[in-house]
């Protein structure tokens, strides 16, 4: 078996010299169907028909990427327009974040940016995106995943709807905070404001206090700023202590957020197709197609490259039901022989693939 394999791989060698030759694509999927089809046909039972078609699948697949590594070995090479600066120069630029003061993705901003930065607030995220489109700001602030509540599902369809471009990231630590105005006390709380995210990373904290009705607003802040505008003592916010001071609220309670190590990663978005030089992670996503076994062969172009990956996750395809697309973000640059090789095989084998940035 393993001689027949090799002797498979050294045909799949000189096939890759004919298309180097001819300019012939790898991946022809008409072709391998038909070809799967008339294998199928020899099997004498339904479980060896299956059988069958995963094994040839899978030489197929192997064969391709076999080939793949052989263009890049012959300099044939994915070319991706990206400006690759040693430095992205933020002077004079303008950076926007949803919420208002005293928002995280603020904090977050200040982080990566630095405190005298020249930046303004939307009401939204999409908002956000919207600006950078229309070349009101060159930068915006965004979250994008939490460790204690998962990702932040909308801005990964914005990334996909609007054609701009991850270019870095900012993690800061979220210590949640039950804010309350002055004079009020644990026990005159009846109603908790904050983001759906922050209400669901301090659950525990909740739960233990069922008798509070708990309502969602667009951002933390804006629930400090709505306590402290409606200044009602049965009202409090979960926003970070920053808030207290800048809305003149007292702290009820502190760290009150499930896992005390609590962190947000932001990405920082423009609308510039631009990456430092020393830029390591890549972040893509694809839509692939809606059959057995479609992810694992996407996938195994990361693992047959020996790339990888730090994250995945999928999020439904509007107008499509039960059909995904994939989000990944793996280690590499995109002059590494092993990303061309693997980003060659999504790019044939996808339905669409789109490079969200590299940072």
């Amino acid at each position: 078996m393993v001689e027949l394999y090799e002797r498979r791989m050294k045909i799949s060698e000189q096939v890759a010299e004919y298309k180097i030759a001819t300019g012939k694509k790898v991946f022809d999927k008409s072709r391998e169907d038909s070809k799967l089809e008339t294998l199928s046909q020899k099997a004498s039972g339904e479980f060896t028909r299956h059988g069958i078609l995963e094994l040839f699948e899978q030489i197929m697949a192997m064969s391709r990427k076999k080939q793949y590594q052989l263009l890049t070995e012959h300099g044939i090479c994915e070319k991706e327009d990206f400006e690759s600066v040693d430095d992205i120069d933020f002077t004079n630029a303008r950076v926007v974040f949803q919420g208002v003061e005293g928002a995280y993705s603020q904090l977050a901003m200040k982080e990566y940016f630095g405190d005298k930065c020249d930046s303004y607030n939307v009401e939204t995220w999409k908002d956000a995106m919207e600006d950078i489109k229309n070349n009101k700001a060159d930068f915006a602030v965004l979250p994008i995943e939490n460790s204690s509540a998962g990702i932040v599902s909308e801005n990964y369809d914005l990334l996909v709807e609007y054609d701009n471009y991850i270019v870095g990231e900012q993690i800061i630590k979220i210590d949640h905070s039950l804010l309350g105005v002055p004079g009020a006390g644990l026990s005159d709380i009846k109603t908790v404001y904050s983001h759906p995210q922050a209400l669901m990373q301090c659950s525990e904290y909740l739960e233990n206090n069922r008798q509070w009705n708990k309502i969602s607003l667009k951002n933390t802040a804006v629930s400090a700023k709505k306590v402290k505008d409606d200044n009602d003592i049965s009202k409090a916010a979960i926003a970070s202590h920053i808030s207290a001071d800048i809305y003149g609220l007292e702290v009820l309670d502190e760290c009150i957020q499930n896992n005390k190590n609590n962190s947000t990663r932001f990405i920082i978005v423009s609308g510039r197709k631009i990456c430092r030089k020393d830029s390591g992670r890549i972040s893509i996503c694809f839509e692939i197609p809606h059959k057995s076994g479609s992810l694992y062969h996407m996938l195994s172009h990361f693992i047959y490259n020996g790339v990888n990956m730090t994250n995945i996750q999928s999020r439904p395809i509007q107008g499509r039901n039960w059909e995904y697309r994939f989000f990944i973000d793996f280690e590499g640059k995109f002059t590494d022989d092993a990303v061309q090789n693997a980003l060659r095989g999504l790019k044939e084998e996808t339905i669409a693939l789109k490079i969200l940035g590299t940072y």
